[in-house]
């Protein structure tokens, strides 16, 4: 929270979204934010495609959304019981779609333009520094996703 009010100023005056534990977000809003964003941000715990059902986000028509950001794979003694109780109810090849490079490359097919994501499991607060570092040199400094992307790659 404390991120997003610092650089408040710096978004479009549409900015929407869930924040915090309000609520778990419905597919409906799902495809809501998803299909009327030009930037998402998820910032959260477990894979970001546990959250939505894949055979809705397929078929799904983003060419608005030119960068989606998915700052997930955190883990906690609640969110690894709830994944497991999921996935029980999963194919294997439905749980490997889930994997970070699978997830870029369905939701580039879907129209997504560009797609920054963790690739291994971390911390809430490495998230935090990695969602500083992508905000200040997007937002503040005007650096392309490439060239912030190398920045976090240093």
């Amino acid at each position: 929270k404390e991120i997003l009010e610092k650089y408040h100023d710096l978004f479009t005056l549409q900015w929407e979204g869930v924040i915090g534990n309000m609520c778990v977000p419905s597919q409906a809003e799902w495809e809501q934010l998803l299909t009327n964003c030009s930037a998402f941000l998820f910032y959260g715990m477990e894979r970001f495609m546990s959250h939505v059902v894949l055979n809705w986000l397929v078929a799904m028509n983003t060419p608005k959304c030119r960068l989606m950001i998915l700052l997930d794979l955190v883990r906690s003694q609640q969110s690894y019981q709830r994944i497991t109780n999921s996935d029980i109810h999963k194919s294997c090849l439905h749980i490997a779609l889930e994997r970070p490079t699978e997830t870029a490359i369905l939701l580039s097919l879907t129209g997504v333009g560009s797609v920054i994501a963790t690739q291994w499991y971390t911390t809430l607060q490495e998230n935090a520094e990695r969602l500083e570092v992508l905000f200040e040199n997007l937002l503040s400094f005007g650096k392309t996703t490439g060239q912030t992307v190398h920045i976090l790659q240093s």
